[in-house]
């Protein structure tokens, strides 16, 4: 299979969606609801969290790594959706039409997947496990600029497979690269992981 050209350059943010995590069972298998957009974005940052090991034995760096605990990040979006606030916050609608927050509610954990425009390609990202805080609220007198939010999240690695994080490349099968934002990524039976070069279409 001749693999296809891979960027030179990745920009911009565009198509993040959430899928709420429905369940766990003993094993650490997560069940999630249809992704669902969250519009308006502006900006993300993660950043990843472990711990670096450097063990020192007869005079030498006996033993060294590092070990992966995932991300933290924030996601600038424009508005929260009433579904994100609902779903994820754990916010309550009334029948008057109201919407009020809780101190015992529960929030809920989730997957966000985004998509990060290339020269060549597109590249579609996932993260299977993330939580987020509540978000700063506020507002300013007219000045032309629209308000934003800021969602400080985390995302750790599932405890069934340890999976952090998946992404697409320019060698990605079609039907999973066009179904990404359909369903959260599963493998298919039959994919291994540790090969050199992508399946391409």
């Amino acid at each position: 299979m001749t693999k296809k050209p891979e960027n030179k350059i990745e920009y911009g943010l565009e198509k993040v969606h959430i899928a709420k995590i429905t369940s766990e069972d003993a094993m650490g298998n997560l069940t999630y609801d249809p992704p669902q957009a969250l519009p308006g974005a502006v900006e993300l940052t993660i950043e990843p969290q472990g711990e670096t090991i450097d063990f020192q034995a007869d005079n030498v760096t006996y033993h060294g790594g590092s070990t992966n605990k995932g991300y933290t990040g924030t996601l600038t979006i424009a508005r929260m959706t009433d579904y994100f606030q609902t779903e994820i916050l754990g916010e309550k609608l009334a029948s008057d039409g109201t919407q009020s927050e809780f101190a015992d509610a529960e929030q809920a954990a989730f997957a966000m997947m985004f998509q990060i425009e290339g020269d060549k390609n597109a590249t579609r990202h996932l993260l299977y496990k993330c939580t987020v805080s509540r978000p700063k609220q506020g507002s300013k007198t007219k000045s032309g600029d629209p308000n934003t939010t800021e969602l400080s999240f985390a995302s750790v690695p599932r405890s069934s497979d340890k999976a952090v994080k998946t992404k697409t490349t320019a060698n990605t099968k079609k039907e999973v690269y066009d179904g990404w934002f359909s369903n959260v990524y599963k493998p298919a039976d039959g994919v291994t992981f540790g090969a050199t070069e992508g399946a391409g279409s």
